[in-house]
């Protein structure tokens, strides 16, 4: 963690926090409080605005703006005097983040991020907001002293304005937070309308999409809409017809050109695997260091999409890569997956990550150090220079890959195969190097939600890479989550060192029931599709807006203001978008129209805003496509064990078909015989001639059972089963 005081020093009220970037503020001179009504009550006693700072541990600005102003003694003695300061983590506490992130976008016309600063009254309600404030004012900016002692002069003077101003932004925040249900379905044509846009938007040059001026994120969940059109999720072969070929090759080219961008860029760690939160320029060249558990998920999802359907090995590699790293840097020793690590060590941003090419020498030597510069664009002048460090760092170098191998090999004069083993060599010793630096700062909290998500793509990958260690670290997690992360039979949001707090939200159940889904699909494991219809029940039960659609928070849950509503895909897939997908997943699976019914639901409730702007609604999109292409059902039955069910299994997961649901049945099991009482496509199923058999089915009409590889897969690319 970047910046800390000395543990001997005076605490506030978050040194019980469990959350690690409360924790990092436990001991400023800022009488902090945490979320909660303790806060509130006090600032209506007293009279008192609210300050509210929201941020989370690996964010970089948020450190610079507590080094500069919450460890300010001159800034405490103001907002400890006139004000009541809360600290939330927007990790733990989403539902918070969620209003008054929409309160900061309006305030600052759309130019939202953290730290998030924002004043309120005592009753919660919104005045004023921002982002990062430096200590005093420079070069016009304002300092966040100077508006400190605005705000304390005008609520002695002009409070009237103050209640004015909080009236008016929280009806905006209500308005935009409301959804006007549409009486139709959106169509397909809405989908295609989504990708001709993201076709336009696409940087032709570098792939991805630019957002506030230079900076990428990598577009994970657009991608993946974006490969649903590709040869409409028939598998590897030529697009259906004539018509079709232009465009799908342009979108597939567009997706290709950005994952293979990513991949050779410096937001992709080129030593150890993983992909940062975002590029600060076109080029995918110089991250925001600080790598998020979403992203690993996210990312390696979208790879390992890609890699179905085009077999590409730079796919399967980079999805491997980032799962690997998964495992290694980001697992709990019970098995779940922590949250983030920092940008910042040693209080540089990406300190940890550079290298000089003198280093690189002294590791590997001048040959081998010769190849790796080649090859990962290291320079004596470097790529980088860090405006915000505190002390000049010298001509440091991004690690990235400019060239192809064969080129590089080219100029070298080698043999690609020469360079390759070279490269593999330099690299682990370059890690092993790299390993003996301080680390970036780890948040080591445990979120259900984001757990979720890298459960899914752990699950997915260990079928689409024939990688069993997957499949068995996602069971660890789930195993995990389910009997540490639920308390009277409800999910709770995080844990940190045993203790496990908060309701969970929308996107902890939807992840959950998303990544228990893929568990059954790949493990056949009854149980998994038990817990799933589980919580997907208690989704309805406690989430479900009777107008359609999903809150965010519990109906028994305490929240600030209103219950909020996310009501678009952003950074993270919406609890909404997840939720339609999953209610439509497991109506297929149990043959339950009444869950079909609710994801119409849902789109009949986000049809409006889908209208207006289909951008953003990547996850929800992908849904809606599920919904209007007839899933294929495919039924292996056969002992789980056995080479030849494991072969129809692989064959299974070659072929690119989003619009698929899998059960399995080992007539040998006891509780996955009990299991096929209850799932409908797995009743009357039997091996055929005692071989293991997989059936291939559409509208629960069943092609010719298959109990050889190749029979399968010309059922699975066959339109007609």
């Amino acid at each position: 963690m970047s910046d800390v005081p000395s543990e001997t020093a005076r605490t506030n009220r978050l040194a019980d926090a469990t959350s690690p970037y409360l924790l990092q503020h436990a001991h400023d001179p800022v009488e902090w409080y945490p979320w909660g009504p303790e806060a509130f009550a006090k600032a209506a006693a007293e009279n008192k605005p609210i300050f509210l700072s929201i941020g989370y541990s690996a964010c970089h600005w948020c450190h610079v703006m507590a080094h500069e102003c919450f460890r300010d003694d001159e800034i405490a003695a103001i907002l400890n005097r006139h004000f009541v300061s809360i600290k939330v983590d927007r990790e733990e506490r989403p539902d918070v983040d969620e209003i008054y992130m929409t309160a900061t976008l309006l305030c600052t016309q759309g130019h939202g991020g953290w730290p998030m600063s924002v004043f309120l009254l005592p009753d919660g309600r919104p005045f004023f907001a921002g982002t990062y404030f430096p200590a005093r004012s420079r070069h016009g900016q304002p300092g966040f002293q100077d508006i400190l002692l605005e705000i304390v002069r005008r609520w002695h003077d002009d409070r009237a304005d103050f209640e004015q101003g909080a009236t008016e932004l929280t009806q905006a925040i209500r308005r935009l937070s409301t959804l006007v249900p549409g009486a139709d379905i959106p169509g397909p044509d809405l989908i295609e309308r989504a990708i001709r846009q993201y076709q336009r938007a696409f940087d032709r040059r570098h792939g991805g999409i630019l957002s506030g001026g230079t900076n990428k994120f990598p577009p994970a969940m657009s991608l993946q809409l974006m490969l649903r059109r590709c040869r409409n999720g028939r598998g590897p072969g030529p697009p259906a017809t004539a018509s079709d070929r232009l465009p799908e090759d342009d979108i597939l080219h567009l997706v290709e050109l950005t994952l293979e961008r990513m991949a050779r860029g410096g937001i992709y760690d080129q030593l150890g695997g993983g992909i940062c939160r975002y590029s600060t320029d076109p080029q995918w060249l110089v991250p925001h260091f600080e790598k998020m558990l979403y992203d690993q998920a996210l990312v390696s999802d979208a790879f390992l999409d890609a890699f179905q359907l085009t077999r590409r090995p730079l796919y399967r590699r980079i999805a491997g890569e980032i799962l690997d790293f998964v495992l290694r840097e980001m697992t709990a020793p019970e098995g779940a997956f922590y949250t983030a690590f920092d940008a910042d060590s040693e209080g540089v941003e990406g300190k940890y990550y550079l290298w000089t090419l003198d280093e690189i020498r002294q590791v590997l030597g001048e040959r081998d150090a010769a190849c790796f510069a080649a090859a990962y664009g290291v320079s004596p002048n470097g790529n980088w220079h860090n405006p915000h460090a505190h002390a000049p760092t010298g001509p440091t170098n991004i690690l990235h890959m400019p060239h192809s191998l064969a080129s590089v090999a080219c100029t070298l004069g080698m043999t690609e195969g020469e360079l390759e083993a070279s490269l593999e060599r330099s690299r682990r010793r370059l890690l092993e190097a790299r390993a003996r630096r301080t680390p970036p700062g780890l948040d080591d909290k445990i979120l259900t939600a984001w757990n979720g998500l890298m459960i899914t793509s752990l699950a997915r990958g260990s079928r689409i890479l024939d990688e069993p260690r997957y499949l068995r670290a996602a069971t660890r997690a789930a195993d995990f989550l389910l009997t540490t992360l639920v308390r009277n039979g409800r999910l709770l949001r995080t844990c940190r060192a045993g203790r496990a707090h908060t309701p969970g939200f929308l996107d902890d159940y939807a992840f959950l029931i998303e990544g228990l889904i893929h568990l059954y699909e790949t493990s056949f494991e009854p149980r998994w599709l038990d817990h799933a219809v589980r919580l997907l029940r208690d989704t309805i039960e406690h989430f479900l807006d009777p107008q359609g659609g999903f809150f965010f928070t519990a109906d028994d849950c305490r929240t600030a203001l209103f219950r909020p509503r996310e009501t678009a895909d952003g950074a993270l897939p919406s609890g909404n978008s997840v939720m339609a997908m999953n209610l439509l997943r497991l109506a297929a699976l149990l043959d339950r129209p009444e869950w079909r019914a609710c994801a119409e639901s849902v789109f009949r409730a986000f049809a409006g805003r889908l209208a207006e702007s289909p951008l953003g609604f990547d996850r929800l999109l992908a849904a809606l496509d599920f919904f209007h292409t007839e899933p294929t059902q495919v039924v292996i039955v056969g002992p789980s064990q056995s080479p030849q069910t494991q072969a129809l299994v692989r064959a299974l997961w070659q072929v690119y078909m989003p619009a698929k649901v899998v059960a399995g049945l080992d007539p040998t099991d006891g509780p996955a015989k009990a299991l096929a009482r209850n799932v409908p496509l797995l009743r009357d199923r039997a091996m055929v001639g005692g071989r293991p058999t997989a059936y291939v089915c559409r509208g629960f009409t069943c092609g010719t059972p298959a109990t050889d590889e190749d029979l399968l897969l010309k059922q699975l690319v066959s339109p007609r089963g």
